[in-house]
């Protein structure tokens, strides 16, 4: 009888701890609709998350760290398929940006911050040299030290996910300290 109380109340508590992950991710934890990528100076935005409305997909606008609003930033109207719409700015200085799409419907499909690099400069002549002391060229902005894991944003559901398990680990740890301090209950 006690091995069965057991069996059950241990069944429970593994699939609460089983569920807790998806219940914290919920359906507020989406992932974000947008893919942001950089060639040189050109910055181009994918998503497939914008439906047609009055003939426009949407707008998409490049934001740099001194805007805030979509309205202040550089913007370019979404064009392409109901598979696949896409935008893309082409001479974007060197910097940090942001990526934010409106949907025609109002709605955000996403934003994400990008990095624009230094357009590379065409190799120089290779001319043979008597010196044996080797050059390397400068990074154009330095070390980006103290930035860590927040130089890429990942969104809700891959934080929420990391949120499920670090409060499923807490979990863990509690149950097993308990059942070690009183081993004859679960």
């Amino acid at each position: 009888m006690r091995t069965t109380r057991r069996l059950v109340r241990s069944g429970l508590t593994l699939a609460a701890a089983a569920a807790l992950p998806a219940w914290l991710a919920g359906p507020s934890a989406a992932v974000s609709g947008i893919s942001v990528s950089t060639t040189g100076t050109t910055v181009s935005v994918v998503t497939s998350a914008c439906t047609q409305n009055n003939g426009s997909w949407g707008n998409a606008s490049l934001l740099n760290s001194a805007q805030s609003s979509f309205a202040q930033g550089r913007q370019a109207a979404l064009a392409g398929t109901t598979v696949s719409q896409s935008a893309a700015w082409s001479g974007v200085s060197p910097g940090t940006y942001t990526v934010v799409v409106v949907c025609s419907n109002g709605g955000t499909a996403g934003n994400q911050s990008v990095i624009v690099s230094a357009a590379a400069a065409p190799p120089a002549p290779t001319v043979p040299t008597t010196s044996s002391t080797s050059r390397s060229a400068a990074p154009s902005r330095g070390v980006m030290g103290g930035l860590g894991g927040a130089a890429r944003d990942y969104g809700p559901l891959t934080l929420g996910i990391g949120a499920a398990l670090v409060g499923s680990g807490v979990i863990a740890a509690g149950w097993y300290l308990r059942k070690r301090s009183k081993p004859y209950r679960l």
